[in-house]
């Protein structure tokens, strides 16, 4: 018998599998895809995400550190506010990633079953997951398998949601023009760019009406310009609806970590250590034997985001604009002290007396 099967090869069921397997535990994932994976994502890695990552033995993949956020108003070049990390952040890419979780998993003994989980039984003290070709029993599952997570409707878990916002990604071989994650506010859309590589960029779109890329650029005129002249390097990538919702995120011996156990939406860039996060949440009690207390633990671990993220949904984008732009520009330690938040840490104190930036 399998001690654990984790459905779901990405960052977050990776990162369960390494932590039960260097517990000494069996662990078996199951994903259909072969190889490394690619998926539309931000990629940038804030603090938080590179510190589960080293309690998990995986090196930082190679990739690009930034110190901080530059929220840009679209169209306005003069309009701009930047705030710093408590450490620097990494930005890298989402294949780079999947490999180095891919190559601690399997050096720690994980394997692997390419196959789609077509149904879950559950008993007292083992589950039986059946795939076209086989059935594997274990003592527990974990579902990682994504946002339209199809272990959380076969547990009857979802919860219907009305928010559709969407996103889309490519990458530019172009020189990398600051060390911070870029934030484009416009009307209709905002725009991530994360340095990835010396000479290469991402550029990912937020919006909440299905659109095409292209058509999106036009209507960052400072974006478009910074990206003039430049390939392409990666084709496009989208996902969304991003708004799931789970009835709760463990079922007898089944455990919903990452997207699948519920998403909101990918504002404030924490999808990767979220999915870290909770993976770690999820590991911590099935070896200590508390089930139980998953859901609780889940909600601890991501309260901070979903506060954070659902006050920023709640204001127009034009209202961000006014109420978070512009006094981030005037009180830049304010900025700084939500960047802590984001980065899992504590707003660093005010000390002396700060001066307010001009508003550029």
């Amino acid at each position: 018998m399998i001690d654990t099967l984790v459905v779901g090869g990405g960052p977050a069921g990776l990162a369960a599998a390494i932590g039960l397997a260097a517990a000494g535990q069996t662990v078996t994932v199951v994903e259909p895809r072969q190889g490394i994976i690619d998926k539309a994502c931000g990629e940038g890695l804030m603090p938080g995400a590179l510190a589960h990552l080293a309690a998990l033995g995986v090196a930082p993949p190679p990739g690009v550190p930034f110190v901080g956020i530059r929220y840009q108003d679209a169209t306005h070049p003069d309009r701009y506010a930047t705030g710093d990390l408590p450490t620097p952040g990494l930005g890298v890419r989402r294949l780079a990633l999947h490999r180095a979780l891919t190559d601690r998993a399997r050096a720690l003994g994980v394997t692997w079953h390419h196959a789609r989980v077509e149904a879950i039984d559950q008993h007292a003290t083992h589950v039986i997951a059946a795939t076209p070709d086989t059935h594997l029993t274990a003592r527990h599952i974990i579902a990682a398998d994504g946002l339209h997570s199809p272990i959380r409707r076969m547990l009857d878990l979802d919860r219907p949601t009305r928010s559709r916002r969407y996103g889309i990604r490519r990458h530019y071989a172009i020189a990398p023009w600051t060390d911070r994650v870029e934030v484009h506010w416009h009307p209709t859309a905002e725009a991530y760019i994360t340095p990835v590589g010396p000479r290469e960029v991402g550029v990912a779109f937020l919006f909440d009406k299905p659109g095409r890329f292209d058509p999106l650029l036009d209507a960052f005129p400072l974006l478009r310009e910074r990206l003039h002249g430049a390939e392409p390097t990666s084709r496009l990538r989208g996902a969304g609806p991003f708004h799931q919702r789970a009835r709760t995120q463990r079922l007898g011996r089944a455990l919903l970590v990452g997207d699948a156990a519920g998403y909101l939406d990918p504002l404030t860039g924490e999808g990767i250590a979220l999915g870290l996060a909770t993976a770690a949440e999820a590991t911590r009690c099935i070896l200590q034997g508390d089930l139980a207390a998953y859901p609780r633990r889940w909600r601890r671990a991501t309260r901070r985001y979903y506060w954070l993220t659902a006050a920023l949904l709640a204001t127009s984008r034009a209202r961000l604009t006014r109420r978070l732009l512009i006094p981030a520009a005037r009180l830049p330690y304010i900025f700084d002290g939500v960047l802590a938040l984001l980065a899992g840490k504590s707003p660093p104190a005010i000390t002396g007396n700060p001066t307010p930036a001009a508003l550029r």
